[in-house]
């Protein structure tokens, strides 16, 4: 298959389309042929009354008109190829995302351990609170909304 996406094919469609009939111009090309090749592609032209570059622009025109037609063929092939890359990238994503979530809240409940041992003592023992730290009781208001009443 060959390597081209949908916009490439419809820039050829529009320039193949586009330039059709319409008039030329000499194109210097440098085609790698051996001798041999080139005596063969001479003879070809010449058994066929035309000339070598009207021959070679002929088999330009009739190469992007296959890939021109061949265009739906492709674009479903393409089509198919970039909706199984999707699907991949979403569940690599989900993998992702499901493992980040994870960390996230190791990550918060080694800070919740930390925040609690780092907190300084009370000659009882208690760990000490302050008035805009969370309460210890667990009820999610500050320590002075909860118990400093």
């Amino acid at each position: 298959m060959m390597d081209l996406d949908r916009g490439t094919l419809a820039r050829i469609d529009r320039k193949l389309l586009s330039e059709l009939g319409h008039t030329e111009t000499w194109q210097m090309v440098r085609v790698p042929a051996s001798a041999a090749m080139w005596a063969t592609w001479r003879r070809y032209c010449a058994a066929l009354g035309i000339s070598m570059g009207r021959a070679i622009a002929r088999l330009i025109v009739h190469e992007l008109g296959a890939v021109a037609s061949a265009g739906s063929e492709l674009e479903a092939g393409y089509a198919s190829e970039l909706h199984r890359r999707l699907v991949a990238r979403a569940e690599e994503l989900d993998v992702r995302e499901r493992t980040l979530d994870e960390r996230e809240g190791s990550l918060r409940a080694s800070e919740r351990l930390l925040r609690a041992r780092t907190r300084p003592f009370t000659s009882s023992g208690n760990p000490k609170v302050g008035r805009n730290d969370p309460c210890p009781c667990g009820s999610g208001f500050k320590f002075k909304r909860c118990h400093d009443n």
